[in-house]
């Protein structure tokens, strides 16, 4: 059984991201979704709503799990039984960091491979960050992130701002 995992901060969830997990479930048996928590970064959303509106937003999608971890990924996959990580690349710049994280990766879980899928056209330009820039400027964001990242957007209008959670 070949276990993979896809970890972000999903600050919030793209459909870029949705499109990677589904695409590499196909490919997997099963794939873990971790939402990574970063003590450096501060989070537009909470750590409560990006694993609902990730769980929200792949309802359905057989063969995924979402969890969070605040820790090394490659300590988390080794615990979890993990086979391989999985990697969205859009970029050469995240095709260049993505190698770097393998490099270290390895080093911790040396059994452990990283396989990248590269970006659908229509996501290569869709990131977090361009997402919540849009969102602080009120611009629409419908068509960027899955329907579960739009009704917490409506839900929360007034408190989504520039100020960080």
């Amino acid at each position: 059984m070949t276990k993979a995992l896809f970890t972000g901060s999903f600050d919030p969830v793209t459909l870029g991201h949705i499109d990677i997990i589904k695409r590499a479930a196909a490919v997997f048996d099963e794939v873990i979704v971790c939402a990574m928590i970063n003590i450096n970064k501060t989070y537009m959303f909470s750590e409560a709503e990006r694993l609902s509106m990730l769980r929200d937003s792949l309802a359905g999608v057989p063969k995924v799990r979402v969890d969070t971890y605040k820790g090394f990924a490659a300590e988390y996959a080794k615990a979890q039984g993990v086979n391989v990580f999985v990697k969205g690349v859009r970029t050469l710049a995240d095709y260049e960091y993505e190698m770097q994280m393998a490099f270290y990766n390895k080093r911790i879980a040396p059994d452990i491979e990283t396989v990248c899928l590269f970006a659908d056209d229509a996501y290569a330009c869709v990131s977090s960050s361009g997402v919540r820039e849009l969102m602080a400027f009120g611009g629409s964001v419908s068509g960027l992130v899955p329907e579960a990242v739009l009704r917490v957007i409506e839900t929360n209008r007034g408190d989504i701002n520039h100020e960080k959670r």
